[in-house]
């Protein structure tokens, strides 16, 4: 076929795999989490709301996992680059779907990114720190 590309994403059971992380992650710390994995165009793959996690975490945590696999970026990126840049900063947070605090990271294997990972239940720094700690646990990076 010449009118197409072949796309990687994350599978089912390395989403589930994740999550698991994630959860473990967070319970070591005691605070009761939601975790959403997305494939590589943002749709969700798997999801988990611990718990006692906060019902309002649990879109946060699938749009911070949708934002990561829309820009390739985690999400706390965005702060710094919007902050000194008025039109976007003022623009690009109308954007539906958009979280631009910590918790949301691209998932990337060999350098290709596959999914998006979202993480929200805490502050935004216990939420990076389970979503890096999880990442982590399975051989991924945070980027």
């Amino acid at each position: 076929m010449t009118h197409s590309r072949p796309i990687a994403t994350i599978s089912a059971a390395a989403a589930r795999e994740l999550t698991d992380a994630a959860a473990a992650a967070a319970a070591e710390i005691g605070v009761p989490m939601c975790i959403a994995v997305t494939c590589a165009a943002g749709h969700l793959i798997h999801f988990l709301r611990m718990d006692g996690a906060p019902l309002l975490s649990t879109d946060i945590a699938i749009n911070k996992a949708y934002t990561a696999a829309g820009f390739g970026m985690a999400t706390h990126a965005w702060h710094e680059f919007i902050k000194n840049d008025p039109p976007l900063l003022h623009g690009i947070v109308h954007t539906n779907r958009l979280v631009t605090f910590g918790g949301g990271y691209p998932v990337k294997e060999e350098g290709a990114m596959i999914g998006g990972f979202g993480i929200s239940g805490g502050h935004y720094h216990q939420d990076m720190e389970v979503a890096t700690k999880a990442l982590a646990a399975v051989g991924l990076a945070a980027e």
